[in-house]
């Protein structure tokens, strides 16, 4: 990483500036988000990703922020970067939130926040949604079961303590699978309304359209009336007991 790392003081001036202050910003607020950096830790960022902004690659782009590769001293860590078009004035709420999903061991870690950036725990692996369409061989069929338990795990975690995630619907963009399974991006999560996470994220992998056309592939499909049965059941009563019988529909 250390080869391709751009220090801060060239972070002002383009290409790099359409990054720092996505989609534009002004040559004071550039300036101003580098003293910011400075004061969090961060000594530099590299430019690496599957995704494509003015043809530089980052981690990943959502609503409110981008999120690239980044140093902080030695430590290798993904940085959330807030965006200047964002509704958001400041992430101070979706890094709460995030510490509040770390508190039941789910998400990326939250190592540190300011202003305009969130600093995070950078897991190394791929989208859910490839890692199943590259999924092959033996023990697929184990892997994958054991995969989507996690996930549902976690989910019900966050039903437990009353943070809805928002985006699980979407589960294909909101998940990583590698070293660490993990459901991640918080920007659209929520203490303010009903959890659905159990719900949507099931939904998703086994009802829905993109991801579902992978998992019907490896796994038998459930029988939808009694899981969309279950799924109601469990919406009116989370209970450990009601999500069980979810697992269970679903061969898990």
């Amino acid at each position: 990483m250390d080869s391709s790392l751009v220090p801060l003081d060239k972070l002002t001036k383009e290409p790099y500036s359409s990054i720092l202050g996505y989609p534009k910003a002004t040559r004071n607020e550039l300036s101003k988000r580098v003293t910011e950096l400075k004061k969090i830790g961060i000594n530099g960022i590299s430019f690496t990703g599957t995704t494509t902004l003015n043809n530089i690659p980052v981690l990943g782009k959502g609503y409110v922020g981008v999120v690239v590769l980044s140093n902080q001293g030695k430590k290798t860590v993904a940085l959330k970067i807030r965006r200047i078009d964002s509704s958001r004035s400041e992430m101070g709420n979706e890094a709460k939130l995030l510490r509040l999903a770390n508190e039941v061991d789910v998400g990326p870690k939250l190592l540190d926040y300011s202003k305009n950036f969130i600093i995070m725990e950078y897991l190394e692996g791929k989208k859910i949604i490839d890692w199943i369409r590259d999924l092959k061989g033996k023990g697929s069929v184990a892997k994958l079961r054991a995969t989507i338990r996690k996930v549902l795990e976690d989910c019900y975690n966050l039903d437990k303590i009353r943070l809805d995630h928002g985006e699980l619907s979407h589960i294909h963009k909101h998940v990583i699978v590698g070293n660490k399974i993990c459901i991640i991006d918080f920007e659209s999560a929520s203490v303010n309304r009903r959890t659905s996470n159990v719900t949507s994220a099931t939904q998703s992998i086994f009802i829905g359209s993109g991801i579902a056309n992978f998992v019907k592939k490896i796994i038998k499909e459930p029988n939808r009336k009694k899981l969309i049965s279950s799924l109601r059941k469990y919406k009116n009563d989370q209970s450990r007991e009601n999500f069980e019988d979810v697992l269970q529909v679903l061969g898990l």
